[in-house]
């Protein structure tokens, strides 16, 4: 996970040239990057491993990509400011809590869908009285 990481940094400016491009063409960008702090994602791992039914979530590798933690936040927080920029700005969620991640994410895309003014395409002239036989 962490070379994608560094990958997705030395093309930041694919990503960017990518989105802008995007957003001249009328294209509305929204991304979310979902934070867990390290005590929440302790306690999610080791539900994986304490429910049954939740293991296939759990792979021994988890505990090794947990030990990097610190490279992961400085990884992240640099990709997020690289690649966060007028057009296609980061939403940071605090994720932690899962229904007011869930409330986040719903908030921002509701104002933005009502923000674009949306309406029905206008019908074809000469529909009245049409029957379907």
């Amino acid at each position: 996970m962490l070379q994608l990481i560094l990958a997705t940094l030395l093309s930041k400016t694919h990503i960017n040239d990518f989105e802008r491009m995007l957003a001249e063409e009328g294209t509305t960008i929204l991304k979310f990057f979902l934070h867990i702090g390290l005590d929440e994602q302790k306690k999610r791992l080791q539900a994986r491993l304490d429910k049954p039914h939740k293991r296939w979530k759990f792979s021994l590798g988890d505990l090794e990509e947990r030990k990097l933690w610190p490279e992961y936040v400085r990884a992240y927080e640099d990709a997020l400011s690289k690649t966060s920029t007028e057009p296609a700005f980061w939403y940071i969620v605090p994720a932690n809590r899962k229904w007011y991640r869930n409330l986040v994410v719903a908030t921002v895309l509701v104002e933005r869908l009502d923000g674009l003014n949306m309406s029905y395409p206008r019908p074809e002239e000469g529909l009245e009285g049409v029957v379907i036989e």
